[in-house]
């Protein structure tokens, strides 16, 4: 037995199923974690099926501060769901632990292992095909913060330290541009002074939260469509998923990461700029959606800030492919030559669309404050 299987079915012996395992398949379209779907045949009864995963040690150094977060915010999540007369078992994820009662289960190679259950009769959509598609994952994303707006932030750890501090990704722009190891400078001189003509930007929300401006709380911190499961039949978000990256934030993180990858139509690595632009239709719609699921839980001052998500999340995204660019292309995959330049041209190129309709952003965000 090749040692992959032969790990496989150690791990499978490790968790109670409820029921014989009658088989496990690799599952969905992830780079960080294997994912694989369990199916059990409970008897007299029908095919029950479990996501289980092995977290991914590169991303991840210390799953045991990763699964602490999980389990703390599925099981506030469930409570608050249970309050409000929700199904707890759809709305929310479940942590099963293995049967040594730890969070997750170490295997004879030192992986590290979780399982929930299958939250069926949902679908997972990779792009937002309709602006009502998109306003529902605005929904359920914004109901996620409204349900998690008592929970504990900073009880949180942060498991990828400084994800979206902005100051720090300059900082680190900054060193590879002084580097200059592989010569890109001169590739990319419009691009190095876009960034540093916007360097105060950086601050922005960073500031506003040391003056106690927003409030620090629980963010998903990677806001995109196919981490809403939506119900089958009525399409509307049911379930919030990859949970990850769940850490102490602001609410504009969340915001702008979806409208960074929502609200515009080209590929992310678009070399045609022209095809770039923010549609601010869908930028109104999803700021109706999620407003109306955060339900009244955000502050003014939060609201206010919605644009200022929108545009550091796209501008940080871009620095983050220019630094990569200028390192050697080591943390994001490539699959041609300069394709990490194109998107931070595309992410830079929204990103002077936003502020061309700034006045347009901030008219539609005034209208939700009280």
């Amino acid at each position: 037995m090749a040692q992959a299987e032969q790990t496989l079915q150690e791990v499978l012996g490790a968790f109670d199923f409820g029921a014989p395992v009658v088989g496990a398949i690799r599952y969905g379209c992830g780079h960080i974690n294997d994912t694989f779907v369990v199916h059990t045949q409970p008897e007299n009864a029908c095919c029950r099926r479990f996501i289980l995963q092995r977290m991914s040690s590169a991303a991840f150094k210390r799953p045991d501060q990763l699964m602490d977060n999980i389990i703390g915010v599925t099981e506030f999540l469930g409570r608050e769901i249970e309050k409000h007369n929700g199904d707890r078992s759809r709305e929310a994820m479940e942590v099963i632990r293995p049967k040594n009662g730890e969070p997750y289960y170490t295997d004879s190679q030192e992986g590290a292992w979780r399982v929930y259950p299958f939250v069926e009769g949902t679908v997972c959509h990779q792009a937002a095909d309709t602006p009502e598609l998109f306003a529902a994952s605005g929904r359920a994303f914004g109901r996620f913060q409204r349900l998690l707006a008592d929970y504990p932030a900073d009880t949180l750890y942060e498991t990828i330290p400084r994800f979206h501090d902005t100051e720090d990704r300059l900082a680190k722009f900054k060193a590879a541009v002084a580097a200059d190891k592989l010569g890109r400078v001169k590739d990319c001189q419009p691009e190095i002074d876009f960034v540093l003509a916007r360097e105060k930007d950086c601050s922005v929300a960073l500031n506003a939260l040391r003056e106690g401006k927003l409030p620090l709380r629980v963010t998903h911190n990677d806001t995109k469509l196919n981490n809403v499961l939506m119900d089958d039949k009525t399409g509307e978000g049911m379930c919030i998923i990859d949970l990850d990256t769940v850490m102490p934030g602001l609410v504009l993180y969340d915001f702008g990461d979806s409208i960074r990858f929502g609200a515009n139509h080209s590929a992310e690595d678009e070399t045609d700029l022209s095809k770039v632009n923010l549609d601010v239709d869908l930028f109104s719609a999803y700021t109706a959606a999620f407003l109306e699921g955060t339900g009244g839980s955000l502050t003014n001052t939060e609201i206010e800030y919605l644009p200022w998500g929108a545009k550091l999340m796209t501008l940080e995204c871009g620095i983050r492919f220019l630094t990569d660019y200028l390192e050697g292309d080591t943390y994001f995959h490539i699959s041609r030559e300069r394709q990490n330049l194109d998107r931070c041209r595309t992410q830079f190129k929204l990103v002077s669309d936003m502020e061309e309709r700034w006045p347009e952003l901030e008219a539609i965000v005034r209208g939700y404050i009280k």
